[in-house]
């Protein structure tokens, strides 16, 4: 069997926070000036040509390096650089139709001057966007006109290139006046509005002579990589860096995963336990359009800002305050912004560790306790186990230790939550699995040249073999969504939530002469056979979820491998709870159907996806003042829908919905188990277990094993 290294599952762990400032506004713009003239760089070609040759030898999906592979790369590079089609006419795409079916062939030679023509077309379309945006604001915007029928598409991923000049002016004065009545809806007078538009455009323009060789150069590396994948990744020296950074959470920041969503800076991943995840104010899927220092400094614009200068400014010194302006993902309009206010700070391993709680459920005379087992990451202290310590921190000794605590608190059942569990190391998935089962395996790889390995549990110990459940979510990723299907394949508890992230891909990182390539090398897939890539998991009971699976998740990724199967590793199945699966459905959905909660979150998840398929945004003010209303107007009654159910005061209007937005939360206390409803609901789901399973029976308490 080969050697499997073990290695982080975690798509990437950031820890960003914020330091450098932002750079100034300059006073006064030659509109005509654009960049410096870039072109690639000598070692560039070598680099290239690493890449190539280990893109063909050793990534997982084997690809033909030809014509066919050439064209998505080039629809992959064009769509990186304008995905919204606004800057590259018709004529444009029509002078790079050569570089079609030939940037393979380039690449192959490490030629990448193709990519430097087309940038330096894109560029020169950029200067004239802003200098005529600029001229436009500077005018007063005269010509803007906000009381006439008009609408705009924000969604032109598959539209048209424009044909003219003509038509790139229209689409840039619509995009200008729905960044307006954004700012209008917020109370903003036009003065303020031109001049923060203004220093927007202003500085975008700045930026684009920082523009360097390196940066058009990973930008078409990025292109090429994922063509064949969206987790393999160039990153250039600069890019190395702050990932070896990231990774080892050397440098304080606020712990968050960002990207770049358009002209947005996108939060795509919280670390367990840093101060964005612990505030519970920054969600993946909000956007930040503005970053200030300390209680009252600046909100500096950072709307078209490059992602590595919105990190630098993020991130700073551990004690320090940085206040993010964002748009919530859950927000249905841009202008719905709110202000938050982090402490950067390190992310400690002790505040990542498992933990518990108890949850009492009363039900048919007496009452049930439930015991929550909260798994924030797989850890493992890996210098201390390397070092042979016997008291190395990981989360197979933390639970299992827990075990033994909720065993003397003599609980009924136990419930491992994984929700927004990223991942972390794969042999804890493995190690933890085997608490709950006598022996067996846990999981399966199979590599780049069709090898296969299998992990196993040896330990013949269980040291928990009461009820379970494990409730998972959308952000259940990788080691987590092998420990969920490895316990709904031995049929050992039962399922809970949602669909989990998906991500089923291993990847291997590899140094290069410049730079470093995170290359996809492998694919896991549960002892079903079954892969988790992709689809994820499936629960055997269903939550309603908030997050948007067009927008989170594997499936929500471009060219992400598909799912599939292999050969099923053989394995024993506990019984028990199969033919009691469609009665728990049936008890779940009757509670759950008149639950104060789950009506909300079902109006919360119709209200969301209607804004969400709302693509076409009205540019007239007084519609947009009538969707507004209308919009607060269902937020305001599903709200107090709720507080009435559960006995609260109703709120009067919107303004006492939004007036925590700018909470300082330097360490807040997580809630207690017994007021999540969701977590009460999988309580529930167990006590209605033991009912089912123990009907003429006294409920047994539960028993955990010594280490």
């Amino acid at each position: 069997m080969r050697k499997f290294i073990y290695i982080l599952l975690l798509a990437g762990l950031l820890a960003l926070g914020a330091g450098a400032q932002a750079p100034s506004v300059i006073e006064s713009v030659n509109p005509s000036q654009g960049a410096l003239e870039i072109a690639p760089l000598k070692e560039h070609q070598k680099v290239t040509t690493e890449i190539v040759r280990n893109l063909k030898r050793n990534h997982y999906r084997k690809i033909p390096f030809d014509d066919s592979l050439s064209s998505r790369v080039f629809d992959r590079y064009l769509s990186e650089i304008d995905p919204m089609r606004v800057y590259f006419l018709s004529s444009d795409v029509k002078d790079f139709a050569s570089y079609r079916y030939s940037l393979d062939d380039a690449l192959v030679m490490g030629d990448t001057s193709p990519a430097f023509k087309i940038y330096a077309r894109y560029e020169t379309r950029l200067v004239q966007r802003l200098t005529f945006l600029i001229r436009s604001i500077d005018g007063g915007l005269k010509e803007l006109t906000l009381d006439e029928p008009d609408s705009f598409e924000t969604n032109r991923e598959n539209t048209p290139w424009p044909s003219s000049q003509a038509e790139l002016e229209g689409l840039w004065m619509k995009a200008l006046k729905s960044e307006v009545l954004n700012l209008r809806l917020e109370g903003k007078p036009m003065e303020e509005i031109c001049k923060t538009l203004s220093k927007r455009y202003h500085n975008q323009l700045k930026r684009v002579s920082q523009t360097t060789s390196e940066d058009v150069f990973q930008l078409f590396m990025e292109a090429l990589t994922t063509s064949y994948d969206p987790h393999s990744e160039y990153y250039s020296p600069r890019s190395s860096e702050n990932f070896n950074i990231n990774m080892s959470l050397s440098l304080e920041g606020i712990g968050a995963m960002l990207s770049v969503d358009n002209e947005y800076t996108k939060v795509v991943h919280l670390i367990p336990a840093g101060p964005a995840d612990k505030s519970g104010q920054l969600k993946p899927g909000d956007r930040i359009i503005g970053v200030g220092q300390g209680a009252d400094g600046d909100l500096a614009d950072v709307v078209g800002w490059r992602l590595d200068d919105v990190v630098d400014l993020i991130r700073g010194p551990k004690n320090t305050m940085v206040r993010l302006k964002v748009i919530p993902a859950n927000s249905p309009d841009e202008h719905q912004t709110k202000v938050i206010r982090l402490v950067r700070n390190t992310v400690q391993l002790e505040e990542q560790a498992a933990s518990k709680d108890v949850i009492p459920i009363a039900r048919g005379g007496r009452t049930y306790r439930i015991g929550v087992i909260d798994i924030p990451t797989f850890y493992l202290d890996i210098r201390a186990f390397q070092s042979g310590s016997d008291d190395y921190r990981s989360t197979t000794r933390d639970v299992r230790r827990i075990l033994g605590e909720l065993a003397a608190q003599k609980v009924d059942g136990i419930v491992i939550d994984l929700r927004d569990n990223g991942g972390g190391s794969l042999q804890e998935a493995n190690s933890l699995t085997g608490l709950f089962i006598k022996r067996g395996p846990t999981c399966q790889i199979r590599y780049a040249d069709g090898g296969t390995d299998t992990l196993n549990d040896r330990d013949s110990r269980i040291f928990y073999s009461g009820p379970m459940g494990v409730f998972i979510n959308r952000m259940s990723a990788s080691a987590s969504e092998i420990f969920a299907g490895a316990i709904q394949d031995y049929g050992r508890g039962i399922i809970i939530g949602e669909n989990s992230f998906g991500k089923g891909t291993v990847q291997t990182l590899m140094s290069l002469t410049r730079g470093q390539l995170k290359i996809t090398t492998a694919k896991f897939y549960r002892i079903s056979g079954e892969s988790t890539q992709h689809r994820g998991v499936v629960p055997d009971l269903t939550y309603p979820s908030l997050y948007d699976k067009k927008s989170i998740g594997e499936s929500a990724l471009k060219n992400a491998l598909p799912w599939d199967s292999i050969g099923m590793a053989p394995h024993f199945t506990f019984s028990e709870l199969a033919p009691l699966k469609q009665q728990l459905k049936t008890m779940h959905k009757e509670r759950i159907d008149h639950d104060p909660d789950y009506l909300y979150s079902l109006g919360m998840i119709d209200f969301l996806k209607d804004a969400r398929e709302k693509t076409r945004i009205s540019l007239n003010i007084s519609e947009r003042l009538q969707e507004k209303k209308k919009s607060e107007k269902q937020r305001l009654e599903m709200e107090n829908r709720l507080r009435k159910a559960k006995g609260l005061q109703p709120l009067k209007d919107v303004d006492q919905l939004e007036e925590n937005k700018e909470d300082v939360i330097d360490t807040p206390q997580k809630k207690p188990a017994k007021e999540d409803p969701m977590l009460v609901e999988s309580g529930n789901i167990l006590v209605d277990y033991l009912m089912l399973r123990d009907k003429a029976h006294a409920p047994r308490s539960v028993q955990a094993g010594a280490d």
